[in-house]
């Protein structure tokens, strides 16, 4: 029986048995991974923010490019008055990723509370632009009327 076990049989099955494992290890770190950022927002629904913290820290050292939890990890700082790590968090996910709407709201909303007006704007207005792109028009009109309300006070 085994003489008829060629070579190339055995690499076939070698393949199959890895693949199932790398299967099976990043459904488990999908897994472990979804449970925890549903902790941290059930956590951060109920204002335990301390405890959403840890769990979106958790996402993070698993899943490291993962955008919206690093959004999410900057606005439980911003309730627990870390505002400074809240800003680095946003900046980084606008290096990482230029094209995130959100990262530049919640940014010039920490710039518009350190009375830093125009960088405010400027988040502002790189975020009406984005939203009108990714044709979410209704969200680029309320930061559009934002932006005219800022601009009125100013003069």
């Amino acid at each position: 029986m085994l003489e008829n076990f060629q070579g190339t049989d055995v690499l076939a099955i070698i393949a199959v048995i890895v693949s199932i494992a790398f299967l099976g290890y990043f459904a488990w770190k999908t897994l472990i991974t979804s449970n925890f950022f549903q902790k941290g927002i059930n956590l951060y629904e109920q204002k335990d923010f301390q405890g959403a913290e840890a769990a979106f820290r958790k996402v993070m050292s698993i899943n490291s490019t993962n955008d919206v939890v690093r959004l999410l990890l900057g606005d439980v700082l911003i309730q627990q008055g870390e505002v400074k790590e809240a800003k680095e968090l946003f900046e980084e996910v606008i290096q990482r990723s230029p094209k995130n709407p959100d990262a530049y709201l919640r940014l010039a909303n920490i710039l518009m509370q350190e009375n830093q007006q125009s960088a405010a704007k400027t988040n502002l207005q790189a975020a009406k632009d984005l939203l009108q792109k990714q044709r979410q028009p209704e969200r680029a009109k309320k930061v559009a009327q934002l932006l005219d309300q800022i601009s009125a006070k100013s003069t």
